[in-house]
């Protein structure tokens, strides 16, 4: 295979970008493995006190990333998360006013492989959130598993990370301040394992658990659909049915995990490696979708939010897919 390497007369700003893209790559694969190795190894040197401190500090801590987390403006608004936005770029696009005085759940699709425009825009101030959006605070979900690691849980926390499931989400909705607006990748890990250049398939036929969510606290729903997202990474093929996805999927309902085999280029070439391709991507926010509130939604309820739902992130996509690459007879297709 040829190798395509990088010229090495490229601006520093273009290797900036790429570093800015390296350590969140780091981040998300490795940081939290890499944080616990940390903690268990000082127990065994002169540094001992660092990790029982911590402990302690952890034991009391323990429900705060259920509560809202602690998040760190000075950490999201670093300018690392500037070159990381302008390495693609990544774009924050608004169509509709959010009122502070009510709370939101945004649905994001697709999830991709390392779900980058949503991280980017809800979790730092690159694309700068709060001035189309004053007033909302973005909090978006992360699995459960990664708070449980220490250093790492305090990490992901200053971003606005908190735990994906009901409680952690409830907890916000039901906050009489208002102006919480909960992102959840609803295709979760699963849908990752079919994020490819040109896939419009997103894992949401079924996925109903936002919805009744959104009705038990009245807070209203918002479609939000990255255009660009799956564009990031190649995959090995894994069909459903082949020996590949059942691994996969077999491995993804063991650990909540999902393990798409996904590559790109690398730091110094561009023909193999775990960074993602230079693409654009735009993350477009929906109108606001009014949800009636209800403690103990029927089935029938939430059947027919669910379809209303679908219908306006499908009207999102088709108004929008023209101005951002997606060929014309491209639709969306919901499993």
């Amino acid at each position: 295979m040829k190798i395509d390497f990088a010229p090495r007369s490229l601006p520093l700003e273009r290797r900036l970008q790429t570093a800015a893209v390296l350590q969140w790559v780091f981040s998300f694969l490795a940081l939290a493995q890499t944080c616990i190795i940390i903690f268990i190894a000082l127990l065994f040197t002169r540094f001992w006190i660092i990790s029982v401190l911590y402990g302690v500090y952890w034991f009391y801590d323990w429900d705060t990333p259920s509560q809202g987390g602690r998040r760190s403006h000075f950490l999201r608004s670093s300018v690392v998360w500037r070159y990381m936005r302008d390495y693609f770029p990544i774009t924050l696009v608004k169509t509709a006013d959010l009122d502070p005085q009510q709370n939101y759940i945004f649905g994001s699709h697709p999830h991709g492989v390392l779900i980058a425009g949503g991280f980017t825009n809800f979790c730092t101030e690159a694309t700068g959130f709060h001035e189309l959006f004053p007033g909302i605070t973005p909090y978006l979900l992360m699995l459960p598993l990664w708070f449980r690691a220490p250093f790492f849980r305090d990490y992901i926390m200053s971003g606005g990370l908190i735990p994906s499931d009901r409680e952690s989400a409830a907890y916000l909705l039901q906050n009489k301040q208002k102006g919480n607006a909960v992102i959840i990748a609803v295709g979760g890990a699963p849908e990752s394992l079919d994020a490819r250049p040109g896939a419009y398939t997103l894992l949401l036929k079924n996925r109903k658990g936002f919805v009744k969510l959104a009705i038990q606290h009245g807070a209203s729903l918002v479609p939000v659909f990255s255009f660009g997202e799956n564009e990031l990474f190649d995959q090995v093929d894994n069909p459903k049915g082949s020996w590949l996805r059942f691994i996969q999927e077999k491995l993804q309902k063991a650990m909540g995990v999902a393990l798409p085999l996904f590559h790109a280029r690398g730091v110094f070439q561009y023909s193999f490696g775990l960074l993602p391709y230079r693409k654009p991507i735009w993350t477009v926010v929906g109108k606001p979708i009014k949800v009636v509130e209800n403690s103990n939604p029927s089935a029938e309820e939430i059947d027919r939010m669910h379809q209303t739902y679908m219908e306006e992130l499908c009207k999102l996509f088709e108004e929008h897919k023209t101005k951002y690459n997606v060929p014309a007879d491209k639709h969306l297709t919901f499993i």
